[in-house]
Order: structure tokens, then C-alpha cells, then sequence
């Protein structure tokens, strides 16, 4: 049910840097909220169009969607946390990072052939 989404300018990293960066990024989630890795999500997009602040200097979108609400102390945390991580991995820096935060509906996620609620 969590899911975090990474868009970034950055180029195609190795397949192994993509998939040791997701797995960080998972098992973090994973423990920020408090549930199972087990229905956690990722996702990674290089190579993206992208500008911030009128500049086309590495930048990065991240994505987190999570059923249930996520306090402003752990969203504070993730962020500080996924931009470090982001900083570290694919040398974007934390002042060119955003995160959007969202919580949905049990009955809005599907899984399964089903919905959470």
C-alpha cells in the first residue's frame, strides 16, 4: 500500500545503483510508517524533463502515498531522510528535492482485484 515514486533529471544510473537505491528507499518507508515492506512499492524514473528554480541542474520529485495519515513528524522525518538518500545516491542536492506527501482512502487503493477498504 506505501508507495514512493522517485522522477528525476538525472541520467540512467547503473541497474545495480537503481535497485540498491530502491531497496534503500522501501525498506525506509517501510519503517517510517510502520508497516509491513512486504506491500511497499517503488518506483524510479531517470532522464526526466525537468526545471526548478529556471535551472535544469539535477532536481528530483519524490512521490509518497501512503493508505491511512501520515503526522507531520513523520513526514518531517521521511523528508529529511529520502532527500539524504537522494543526495547520497544520485548527487542531486537536498535544496532541489521535493517530496509530496499524500494520504488516501482505503477504499482508493487497489490491490488484488480488491480495494484496502
Amino acid at each position: 500500500m506505501p508507495l514512493i515514486k522517485v522522477q528525476t533529471s538525472v541520467a540512467i544510473p547503473a541497474p545495480t545503483a537503481v535497485e540498491g537505491l530502491l531497496k534503500i528507499l522501501s525498506a525506509k518507508l517501510a519503517t517510517h510508517l510502520g508497516k509491513p515492506e512486504s506491500y511497499v512499492m517503488t518506483a524510479f524514473e531517470p532522464e526526466v524533463a525537468m526545471t526548478f528554480a529556471g535551472t535544469v541542474e539535477p532536481v528530483c520529485y519524490i512521490e509518497v502515498k501512503s493508505i491511512g495519515s501520515m503526522s507531520p513528524a513523520q513526514t518531517k522525518a521521511m523528508s529529511q531522510d529520502f532527500c539524504q538518500v537522494v543526495n547520497e545516491k544520485l548527487g542531486v542536492p537536498i535544496n532541489r528535492v521535493y517530496i509530496e506527501f499524500a494520504d488516501a482512502k482505503a477504499s482508493l487503493w487497489g490491490w488484488n482485484g480488491s480495494t484496502f477498504g
